[in-house]
């Protein structure tokens, strides 16, 4: 016989500062993915808005707030923008290689530049060669690494100038962390091709979402995930795709404020590797 699939057990964190929104507080649902059943336990849990990190699937769980809002492009009817097709066609060049969750000094080199040109504040830039080790090996369900190179020359391998943490599931791959070189110019929209390859991809093998994690309404940068159409996001009554017109007002909301302040941002990019400011197309 079978041995049953026990309900798992969920705890709540206690509340801490919110990395996302100022002067907020965020608290967290957690459970622990382990056993045979932990793919498929990932996966459910995935559709309700969990996220994994390592061996815990956890979501934000918070008394007063819900602005963390999952999100995920729906692969098959994804519309590249112009700005979108001119990254894809810049970085049609990279070498594209899916390797398993298995961490190395070029890829932690690479991680450490990164977080040191557009996070150094943040709550990662601590990390050393174990922690990373953690994030990638330490893992339960289906998962693999996926490499961005240059073009090798006389059959080596080129620069590895990107990576992403993916789980791949039955409805869609999961992109748990992606990072990049941070100044090369020549590949600016480097962040950017990297979503749009899983995207180009899943559609490819016919799964049907890319899930890109939490959009954090008012987070700037978190904002860059609703310039994916179409894309769905998780309400009290299930997945419901993000209206086109409401989407395009989010996108002109988020240029708004920084057309004052353009000076200033001069030089300074999002996550997704373009500049602090977001295309109106």
């Amino acid at each position: 016989m079978t041995a049953p699939i026990r309900f798992p057990r969920f705890f709540v964190t206690s509340p801490a500062p919110c990395p996302y929104l100022p002067g907020r507080s965020e608290r967290k649902v957690f459970t622990e993915l382990k056993g045979a059943h932990a793919d498929q336990l990932n996966e459910a849990l995935g559709r309700i808005g969990f996220r994994r990190s390592q061996t815990v699937a956890y979501r934000p769980s918070c008394l007063d707030c819900q602005a963390c809002v999952s999100v995920r492009v729906v692969a098959g009817e994804f519309r590249a923008s112009g700005t979108q097709k001119r990254d894809l066609k810049r970085n049609s060049d990279l070498v594209v290689t899916e390797c398993r969750p298995w961490a190395t000094d070029e890829q932690f080199a690479l991680l450490a530049r990164y977080l040191a040109a557009r996070h150094p504040d943040g709550g990662m830039s601590q990390m050393d060669e174990l922690d990373y080790a953690d994030m990638i090996e330490h893992t339960p369900v289906s998962s693999v690494v996926t490499e961005y190179r240059a073009p090798g020359v006389d059959g080596k391998p080129g620069r590895l100038v990107g990576a992403c943490l993916t789980d791949r599931q039955s409805d869609g791959l999961s992109m748990i962390y992606s990072f990049y070189e941070p100044d090369q110019p020549e590949r600016s929209g480097l962040g950017n091709f990297i979503i749009l390859d899983h995207i180009r991809r899943a559609a490819a093998e016919g799964l049907p979402y890319v899930y890109l994690g939490y959009w954090v309404e008012g987070s700037p940068r978190m904002q860059y995930k609703v310039r994916y159409r179409p894309l769905e996001r998780l309400t009290r009554d299930g997945w419901q795709v993000m209206d086109e017109d409401e989407q395009r007002a989010l996108i002109a909301a988020a240029i708004a404020p920084r057309r004052a302040v353009d000076a200033s941002l001069a030089g300074i990019r999002g996550k997704d590797g373009q500049p602090a400011k977001f295309p109106e197309s």
